[in-house]
């Protein structure tokens, strides 16, 4: 860039210039003694660049716009404008307005904040639309920025904004708030900010044993704080683009936040509706813009308010939603970017509900974005194809697929109809080899939806040998680490007993693949690289449990069994489990582990806080008690595991009580001279109580600080009756 002498119109005239023109940012953001002019110009404008014409307002209106215009779009441009600290020149600015000041400036200046603050907080993440890629240079540095936008003294400058007289000001923070809030700490930090004024009254209104919210009905913190309160205000007024802003930045605050959404979805004193029935009406507005933005708040308030309690969703609010959703993807009108906005918000309705997936189901909805993806995905892959498809195609691609994926999560009938009826499978096949990420990413995440089904894997993924594709996705080192993991979910199903590629999968390296993931920084990863080799090893031959473990190593799975990361020592746990399924598998485990050892990895996993680790643990000790006579001698030869067993009996679940149980039948069983050592550990009593059945909670030890839930402990109180009946038909007086 060749500008040095800053007047009116020559920034206007730069601002033109990079306006949909990359080439031109990049050579803007490249010239840093540039960037740095129009920062100081944000602050304010040195007398030697303002010529006579313009006056310093227009030079800080017109600096303001070139820079919105640079923020997005580049990653040079961002590092520019963060290295220049523009996001502390717009605080700045704004945090120096005077009452005489123009409201142009005033919104220049907010929606330039906004602007830059909105890249900044999608390089962060996680993206409101689908996956991008960024350096890690700058994410790290984008971090820094988003954290000072969040801080305190920074909110404390633009928040008060949202209650400015200008509406364009209005907006621009609401947009803003909508668009940065990704993460708890920051929407905590929104949502109970107060004005001077108001955070004043608040401490003196109430004394210091209260809660704030006790206070009085209408107080701001029984209203979902300022912020929220001032948005619910915006809801009722006329102004489309005010409310639209304003359902953004509700949507953002409610998003998995059950105060704030129970707090909508109850009445207000000084408004005729609850809020959560504004933004449902507005689902009917006809502005298709509102109607989608309102669906998405609406959609996250319900999933937020049912977060805590599993099923008590509000279907006939969330039928308004799915009827939007419904005429926006059946309409040929509408444009691409209101149909990827529609994906997304019915995945974040459906999202990992298993009821509201079949409602969308049953009410075509599913159909519709199936129908959808395989309209915008071409079958014949060629590079033309690939270079000439709109960005905005690739986006409502990678939309389609990944909502697909979130629907067909939990029901076979699903699955099947998406992929025997509906025939999406070449969709997701094609979509496998696309150079764009997150198209990839969705495609392998579908197809972890898909392969849960047995049938699927049987038919459909191995005839396409779409299966084998995925695998050689899986084994690129070069690839996105986001496509590693999502490869690595569907593989875990690919190798299941059920599964005809798991032989293939075996024998064609992937065990060197998982352990290259094992070792990797990211504990995600290392759980699915565990989790892939306990599928594996799942109702495996002695064969695959030696090939599994040359790789994995014994002393290598002794450590992960005591791991101080809690999934890390539930994927060991059951690998140990599913490597003792049978005598010969358990005979395997006391060749390669010494008894000391393994009693302590049992009694760790037995004494642990995770319900998933002591499930594991006390299935691998029911195996370890149907081998043979001295495998049995074992855990009574090591008091802290019977100890642990009887602890475990008492605060487990069920589900973990349950093997515990069987694996004393099959101990007494065996030795019926055991019974003594029951006795003394407890263990016989324990066994008594849960056959007094209540329906309630008794309390088990001497001081009270055992206790068993018997709500749901039938079939636990059922194998306790069976243990004690073979004791009490063995030698009734020894028991006495």
């Amino acid at each position: 860039m060749t500008v040095r002498t800053i007047t009116t119109s020559t920034l206007k005239t730069l601002k033109n210039s990079v306006i949909g023109n990359p080439a031109a940012k990049l050579a803007l953001a490249q010239d840093t003694a540039l960037i740095h002019l129009l920062v100081n110009c944000i602050k304010h404008p040195s007398t030697s660049y303002v010529d006579t014409q313009g006056s310093h307002d227009d030079i800080r209106i017109e600096s303001a716009h070139v820079i919105a215009s640079i923020s997005y779009g580049s990653e040079v441009a961002l590092v520019s404008l963060i290295h220049a600290n523009a996001l502390h020149a717009f605080l700045f600015a704004l945090s120096n307005m005077k009452p005489h000041d123009p409201v142009q400036l005033k919104s220049a200046l907010a929606r330039g904040l906004r602007v830059l603050s909105t890249a900044i907080a999608e390089v962060v993440g996680p993206s409101q639309l689908g996956l991008r890629t960024w350096s890690p240079d700058l994410r790290s540095e984008a971090k820094v920025a988003l954290s000072y936008l969040f801080e305190f003294d920074c909110l404390n400058i633009f928040l008060p904004l949202l209650a400015d007289p200008s509406s364009q000001t209005n907006i621009a923070i609401a947009q803003l708030i909508s668009t940065t809030v990704r993460s708890d700490a920051h929407r905590n930090a929104v949502i109970e900010w107060l004005p001077p004024a108001e955070r004043s009254k608040e401490i003196k209104g109430r004394r210091g044993w209260e809660k704030k919210e006790m206070v009085n009905c209408s107080s701001p913190a029984r209203q979902g704080g300022w912020v929220v309160r001032l948005l619910v205000n915006f809801l009722q007024k006329k102004d489309i683009k005010l409310q639209e802003a304003a359902l953004s930045a509700i949507s953002s605050l409610a998003m998995e936040n059950t105060v704030v959404a129970s707090t909508l979805a109850r009445a207000w004193p000084d408004i005729v509706d609850p809020p959560l029935n504004i933004v449902l009406n507005l689902t009917k507005s006809r502005s298709t813009d509102v109607q989608l933005t309102a669906s998405l708040c609406a959609a996250h308030v319900l999933r937020a308010n049912a977060s805590h309690h599993p099923g008590s969703i509000d279907y006939s609010a969330a039928l308004n939603v799915i009827h939007v959703i419904n005429r926006v993807l059946s309409s040929s009108s509408e444009t691409t970017q209101n149909k990827i906005k529609t994906c997304y918000t019915l995945y974040h309705l459906v999202k990992d509900d298993r009821d509201l997936c079949r409602e969308v189901y049953e009410r075509g909805t599913l159909e519709k974005v199936v129908l959808l993806a395989k309209h915008i995905t071409p079958l014949e892959r060629t590079s033309e194809w690939e270079e000439d498809e709109p960005e905005s195609i690739l986006a409502l691609r990678e939309a389609t697929l990944t909502v697909i994926a979130a629907i067909s999560l939990f029901d076979n009938n699903i699955r099947r109809e998406v992929a025997d009826d509906l025939h999406i499978v070449p969709a997701i096949q094609v979509s496998l080899s696309h150079k764009n990420i997150g198209i990839r990413h969705a495609a392998c995440t579908c197809l972890r939806a898909l392969s849960r089904a047995v049938s699927i894997i049987r038919t459909n993924i191995v005839d396409s040998k779409i299966g084998m594709e995925l695998f050689a996705i899986f084994k690129k080192e070069d690839e996105d680490p986001r496509v590693t993991y999502a490869a690595l979910n569907t593989i875990c199903n690919l190798v299941n007993d059920f599964s005809p590629l798991r032989p293939k999968l075996l024998d064609q390296g992937l065990l060197p693949r998982l352990m290259q993931l094992l070792a990797s920084d990211d504990i995600n990863m290392r759980v699915g690289a565990l989790w892939a080799m306990r599928n594996a090893l799942r109702k495996s031959d002695p064969s695959t449990r030696q090939t599994v473990m040359t790789h994995l190593c014994w002393p290598r799975l002794v450590m992960l069994c005591n791991d101080s990361n809690t999934e890390i020592q539930e994927q060991a746990m059951s690998i140990l489990r599913n490597l003792a399924e049978d005598e010969e598998g358990v005979d395997y485990v006391f060749e390669s582990i010494d008894k000391e050892t393994l009693a302590n990895c049992i009694t760790s996993g037995l004494e642990s806080s995770n319900e998933d680790v002591t499930h594991h643990t006390a299935c691998f000790l029911a195996n370890i008690a149907n081998g043979s006579r001295e495998q049995q001698d074992f855990i009574f030869a090591h008091a802290h595991i019977i100890h642990a067993m009887h602890d475990c009996m008492t605060d487990a679940k069920s589900d973990t009580r349950c093997p515990l149980i069987s694996c004393i039948f099959s101990l007494v069983q065996s030795n019926i001279r055991r019974k003594h050592e029951l006795n003394e550990a407890g263990i016989t009593s324990t066994l008594r109580h849960m056959c007094d059945w209540t329906g309630g909670v008794i309390s088990m030890s001497p001081g009270g600080h055992h206790r068993i839930h018997v709500d749901d402990d039938k079939e636990a109180a059922k194998l306790a009756r069976s243990v004690l009946d073979l004791l009490e038909h063995s030698n009734i007086g020894d028991l006495l």
